[in-house]
C-alpha cells in the first residue's frame, strides 16, 4: 500500500507539472501578446497623432500665410503713407480709415490698423465702431517692438480693446522723409478651434511660455503645459498677453516624465508635439484607452487560441503586415507633405518675382501705349508743324522783298512768322511733356487744365478728321489727386477713340466736358459715331480688345486707362447707343478742400 501510494502520488505530480507549465505558458503568451498589442496600438496612435500634427500644422500655417503679406502690401498704398506723413489731417486719416476698412472686408481679416513710430494708432478698419483702435497706444505689444526693430513682427494675444484673441502680424513702413509707421493685421484663429472640436481632435497650440491659447479641448485653453516661472508670469502681465483671461499658472497640463495629459473626464491621453515657428508648439493628443482594450483583447485571444498555434501565427503575421503597411503609408504621407511644402516655397518665391515683373511690365505698357497714341497722331502732327513752316517761309520771303519797297508792311509779316513759331513751340512743348515718363507720385491738379492740354495735343488729329472738339466746364474750381501726365494720357486715349469713331461719317462731333457731380469730377468724351454693340460693351476695357479693324493702336488704351484711374481712386464708365454715339467718362474723387 505504501509503495503503490507513492507510485500514484508521483504520477499525479507528473501530470500536474505539464498542466502548470501549460497554464504558465498560456499566461506568458497572453502577457506577451498583450504587450505586443499595446505597443502596436500605441504605435498606431502615435502615427495618427503625427498625421494629425502635420495636417494641423499645415492648416495653421495656411491660415496665417493668407495674411502674412497683407500689412506690407497695405503699407505701399499712398493713403497709408499720407496718413504717416500727415497724421493731423482729418481728410488724410479719413481716407486711410476707409481704405483699411475696405481691405479688411475684401481680405476677410478681423482688423487692420496703422500705428506711428511711437505706437499710437492713426487709422483702423473699425474706426466707426465703439471698439475703435484709433487713438490707442499699443507700443507695449511685442509685435510692435519687433516690427520697429526688425521690420516684421508677430504675436498672439487677447485684444485689450475688443477682448477678442487673435494673431497680430505687423510690418514696418519706411518713408523717404525718415518717418516710420507700422501696419498690423489681426487674424482670428477661432475657426481652427471649431474645426478641431467638430472633428473630435484634442489639438492645442502653446506659446513660448508653454501656455495653451488654441485648443480643441476648451478646458485646456489658457492653461500652461508646465508650471510657469515668476519671470514668465511677470512678462505676461506686463505685455497683457491674455488680458482678461484666467491663466491657471499652478495647474500644468503635463504630468510625469513622459508628459501625460488628462482630458476633462480624467482619462489619460497620449501626446505628440512639434514646433511651429521659433516660438510656438503644436500638441496633438489621443486617448490610450483603446490601446488598453486592445492589449486585453489580444491577451485573452492569444490565451484561448494557444492550442491553435498556426492560426495564432497567421493572425500575428497579418497584424504585423497591417502595422507595417500603416507605417509605410505614414512615411509616404510625410514625404508628400515635405514635397508639397518645398513646392509651395518655390511657388511663393515665383509669385514674388512675377509680381515685380508685372509691376515693371505695367509701367512699360503705359509708356508704350503713350508712344502708340503719339504714333497714331504722327501724320497730323507732321502736318501741324510743316504747315506753319511753309507759311513762315513764304512770309519771310515776302518780308525780304518788301523790306526796301514797302517797309511799313514788313513788320506785320515778321509778326505773323513769330506767331507761327509760337504755334509750333506750343505743339512741341505739349509733345515733350506728354512723352516723358512720370515718377508715379500723385499731386493736387486742376482737371480743367489737364483737359485743355489734352485738347491741344489732339488738335492736329482733329483737324485731319475735320472735327473741332468742344470743351465744356461746369462747376466751381476743382482739384483732384492724380498724376498730371497719366490723367492727360487717359483723356488723350478717349479723345483719339472718339475721333476714330467719327472719321469719315457725315456728322462728325466730339465733345469734352468737365463737371462736378456731388463728391466726384466727371471728365466725359462724347462722339456721334456708330456706337458700340451691347455684346461688346463689357469687353471694351479688356487688354488687346478693339472694335476697330484698321487701328494702329495696341488695343490697350482703355485697359490702361482703367488701371490708371483705379490707381487714382477713380473708375471708368462707358455708355453707348448703337447708331447714335458713345460717351466715355473718367470719374475721380474731389479733394475735400475743393468740395468745401
Amino acid at each position: 500500500m505504501t509503495a503503490g501510494a507513492a507510485t500514484g502520488g508521483g504520477l499525479s505530480r507528473l501530470r500536474r507539472v505539464p498542466a502548470a507549465l501549460s497554464v504558465l505558458t498560456i499566461c506568458c503568451v497572453a502577457v506577451l501578446a498583450g504587450a505586443l498589442a499595446w505597443r502596436a496600438a500605441i504605435a498606431d496612435i502615435d502615427a495618427r497623432l503625427q498625421q494629425s500634427l502635420i495636417l494641423s500644422l499645415r492648416a495653421l500655417e495656411t491660415e496665417i500665410d493668407r495674411f502674412r503679406y497683407l500689412p506690407k502690401v497695405t503699407g505701399e498704398d499712398a493713403r497709408i503713407r499720407d496718413a504717416i506723413l500727415n497724421p493731423e489731417s482729418p481728410a488724410v486719416i479719413d481716407a486711410a480709415n476707409r481704405y483699411l476698412q475696405r481691405v479688411t472686408g475684401l481680405a476677410g481679416a478681423s482688423h487692420l490698423y496703422l500705428m506711428d513710430a511711437a505706437g499710437q494708432t492713426l487709422a483702423a478698419s473699425n474706426w466707426d465702431t465703439g471698439e475703435s483702435f484709433v487713438g490707442n497706444n499699443y507700443s507695449f505689444r511685442p509685435y510692435f517692438r519687433e516690427a520697429i526693430e526688425t521690420g516684421a513682427g508677430g504675436f498672439y494675444a487677447i485684444g485689450v480693446t475688443t477682448g477678442t484673441p487673435g494673431y497680430f502680424l505687423a510690418a514696418r513702413i519706411d518713408l523717404a522723409q525718415g518717418k516710420q509707421g507700422v501696419v498690423v493685421v489681426k487674424v482670428v484663429l477661432d475657426p481652427l478651434e471649431e474645426a478641431w472640436r467638430a472633428a473630435g481632435q484634442a489639438n492645442a497650440v502653446a506659446d513660448v511660455d508653454g501656455i495653451v491659447f488654441l485648443s480643441g479641448e476648451p478646458a485646456w485653453r489658457y492653461q500652461p503645459l508646465e508650471t510657469l516661472s515668476p519671470e514668465a508670469v511677470a512678462r505676461l502681465t506686463s505685455q497683457r498677453t491674455y488680458f482678461g483671461a484666467e491663466v491657471r499658472v499652478d495647474e500644468p497640463l503635463l504630468h510625469g516624465a513622459q508628459g501625460w495629459i488628462f482630458d476633462g473626464a480624467g482619462a489619460r491621453l497620449r501626446t505628440q508635439s512639434a514646433p511651429f515657428g521659433p516660438d510656438w508648439r503644436m500638441i496633438s493628443a489621443a486617448p490610450v484607452l483603446p490601446a488598453v482594450f486592445a492589449a486585453l483583447g489580444w491577451g485573452a485571444g492569444a490565451a484561448l487560441c494557444w492550442g491553435l498555434g498556426i492560426g495564432l501565427a497567421k493572425i500575428q503575421r497579418q497584424r504585423r503586415q497591417l502595422v507595417a503597411l500603416r507605417l509605410r503609408q505614414s512615411e509616404l504621407l510625410e514625404r508628400k507633405v515635405e514635397e508639397r511644402t518645398r513646392m509651395l516655397a518655390r511657388e511663393i518665391e515665383a509669385r514674388r518675382q512675377t509680381e515685380a515683373e508685372l509691376r515693371a511690365a505695367q509701367e512699360s505698357l503705359i509708356h508704350t501705349e503713350k508712344m502708340a497714341a503719339l504714333g497714331r497722331m504722327s501724320a497730323a502732327i507732321v502736318h501741324e508743324v510743316s504747315q506753319p513752316l511753309a507759311a513762315m517761309e513764304a512770309t519771310l520771303a515776302a518780308a525780304e522783298l518788301s523790306l526796301e519797297r514797302t517797309p511799313e508792311r514788313t513788320g506785320p509779316r515778321i509778326e505773323t512768322a513769330r506767331n507761327l513759331i509760337r504755334r509750333m513751340q506750343r505743339t512741341i512743348k505739349h509733345l515733350k511733356s506728354f512723352s516723358r515718363k512720370e515718377s508715379g507720385t500723385l499731386d493736387e491738379i486742376d482737371p480743367v487744365q489737364v483737359a485743355e492740354n489734352a485738347l491741344e495735343l489732339v488738335q492736329p488729329r482733329a483737324r485731319a478728321v475735320g472735327v473741332v472738339p468742344d470743351l465744356t466746364v461746369e462747376g466751381a474750381p476743382m482739384r483732384v489727386k492724380a498724376g498730371r501726365v497719366r490723367l492727360e494720357q487717359v483723356l488723350l486715349n478717349l479723345l483719339l477713340n472718339a475721333l476714330d469713331a467719327v472719321e469719315g461719317l457725315p456728322r462728325r462731333e466730339v465733345r469734352l466736358s468737365v463737371a462736378t457731380h456731388g463728391a466726384e469730377v466727371h471728365l466725359s468724351v462724347e462722339d456721334t459715331g456708330t456706337g458700340i454693340a451691347p455684346e461688346d460693351l463689357p469687353r471694351v476695357t479688356e487688354p488687346f480688345f478693339s472694335t476697330k479693324t484698321n487701328s494702329e493702336g495696341l488695343g490697350l488704351g482703355l485697359a490702361i486707362s482703367q488701371a490708371i484711374l483705379s490707381e487714382f481712386g477713380g473708375r471708368f464708365e462707358v455708355h453707348s447707343v448703337p447708331g447714335e454715339g458713345t460717351r466715355m467718362t473718367a470719374i475721380l474723387p474731389l479733394i475735400q478742400e475743393a468740395r468745401a
